[in-house]
């Protein structure tokens, strides 16, 4: 009986796969597998694969590093080395105390200590400081960061943008590169450096919040960066860095409810300090530019009681001193000045900054808006005096005058000191809360014009009030000797 046949592992059909066409197809095969599974296309092809595992989540590693990353740490590194700690002392008079005097004797004087910081900008060892951290100070002691100490000799000092300059014994001392704060922009990020509590070399970081920041009531003179780094008691007199870590300005003050930092600072740009500092080394004192005006800014209701565009930027001369550059070039009450050499002018504080900063002798070419017209005049900056007039404060704005006038007699205006043959309108009373005291007027100010005519009785004043209708009433206010512009809204 013959059975179904089985075909041998050594029958041609088996031979076929032993051999190299078998071969070459089998390997052919098992590379088009392995690649499905396993490369690119690996995900779509192993739908069907029910073995498949989460892929582990891809974890990498820094390499170690010897050396510090580059940035922030190197800013720093650039500018610490030039910041100290500035220490002083001074003795202070005590208060007479009867108590002491009974038993024939005086109150001992106090030796009083203070701390701040300060940033050598030069080789020779030319520290700049803030002048509150050395006001009044009889001992100086400035401590590097590799803790040598010198005492440090005052070269000047000026209270106005509260900068001050030391001098070091000695040279070859580290600096900071010194930058360009009109380069600075809002947003950009700085470091704080500073000894705040007496704790040397601290940096903190922020970003500057504002340029230009005036008006602060700080100082005289003012054109602070702001910031948010946290800066604290100590860290006046500190660098201001950017991200090369070159100096951009002096740290100053801080606005605070609390005594601490609540993420507002101030510093003085480097370029103003700059200046300060080259004077006070080259000629030991300052000279300011100096026009002989009193300004305020031009509000809205201001605006509309000269009859400017309520849109229009720029500042309104309230007073100009007699036989001043300003009078000389003509300028008057009134005049709105619109822009210094084409440069726009924006508000008060960098107006007084840009006449301060500029060289007695300079003329300059002031666009000013007179009457509706625009008009061009020059005008030469002179040098200001020890007491220049101060810039006019200007008066706050909002329904009816709500005073009281009377007429300026000669015995008045000698028993108020005002100037003699001055007439107008002399304020008497003024009702609180009332228009008149929303615009700042005062018994004792005496109203020189209303709406730009002059007045010179209370009468001429009542009538020209009277005359407004309900409009917005400018005033020209005469206030010890300095006149500015206030405004009493829709009088009627």
């Amino acid at each position: 009986m013959v059975g179904p046949s089985v075909a041998s592992p050594h029958s041609p059909r088996f031979m076929w796969f032993f051999g190299r066409p078998g071969q070459l197809i089998f390997w052919i095969l098992g590379v088009v597998l392995a690649w499905s599974l396993v490369g690119p296309g690996a995900e779509r092809l192993r739908w069907w694969w029910p073995f498949a595992r989460a892929p582990r989540a891809a974890v990498v590693e820094a390499p170690p590093s010897t050396s510090p990353p580059p940035g922030w740490t190197a800013a720093a590194k650039a500018a610490m080395p030039a910041v100290v700690n500035v220490a002083t002392a001074r003795t202070a008079k005590m208060p007479a105390d009867p108590f002491f005097r009974m038993f024939g004797g005086d109150r001992t004087p106090r030796r009083e200590h203070g701390l701040g910081s300060g940033v050598i900008v030069t080789a020779d060892g030319y520290v700049l400081t803030n002048n509150h951290v050395v006001e009044g100070a009889q001992d100086i002691r400035v401590t590097l960061a590799d803790r040598r100490e010198y005492k440090a000799r005052l070269v000047g000092a000026d209270p106005k943008t509260d900068l001050a300059v030391l001098k070091l014994p000695g040279a070859g001392f580290p600096v900071v590169a010194v930058g360009d704060s009109s380069r600075v922009e809002v947003a950009e990020v700085v470091l704080a450096l500073g000894n705040p509590f007496g704790l040397s070399q601290t940096v903190t970081m922020g970003v500057v919040s504002a340029v230009g920041r005036a008006n602060v009531g700080i100082a005289d003179y003012e054109d602070f960066i702001q910031t948010d780094a946290p800066i604290n008691p100590g860290n006046s007199g500190g660098a201001l860095v950017d991200a090369r870590g070159a100096l951009i300005g002096i740290n100053t003050a801080i606005f605070t409810q609390t005594g601490g930092y609540m993420g507002i600072g101030f510093a003085v740009p480097v370029n103003m300090a700059r200046q300060v500092m080259d004077q006070l080394v080259r000629r030991g004192r300052l000279t300011r530019g100096y026009l002989g005006v009193a300004v305020q800014e031009v509000t809205p209701a201001l605006a509309r009681g000269l009859g400017v565009s309520t849109t229009a930027r720029g500042i309104v001369i309230g007073d100009v001193a007699p036989d001043s550059p300003a009078e000389r070039a003509g300028l008057r009450r009134g005049d709105v000045v619109l822009a210094v050499d084409g440069k726009p002018v924006d508000d008060v504080g960098h107006f007084r900054n840009l006449i301060a900063g500029t060289a007695p002798g300079t003329p300059l070419k002031l666009t000013i808006l007179r009457e509706g017209r625009e008009q061009t005049l020059e005008v030469t900056v002179g040098e200001a005096p020890e007491r220049a007039p101060s810039v006019a404060a200007q008066p706050g704005a909002p329904v009816r005058p709500g005073l009281s006038v009377t007429d300026v007699t000669p015995d008045v205006a000698k028993k108020l000191g005002l100037p003699p043959g001055l007439r107008g309108a002399l304020v008497t009373d003024v009702i609180p809360g009332g228009p008149a005291a929303e615009a700042g007027l005062r018994p004792g100010d005496v109203i020189q014009e209303v709406n730009r005519k002059p007045v010179r009785s209370a009468e001429e004043f009542a009538r020209e009030v009277e005359q407004a209708r309900g409009r917005d009433v400018v005033v020209l206010v005469n206030r010890g000797g300095s006149t500015a512009y206030a405004v009493i809204e829709r009088a009627g």
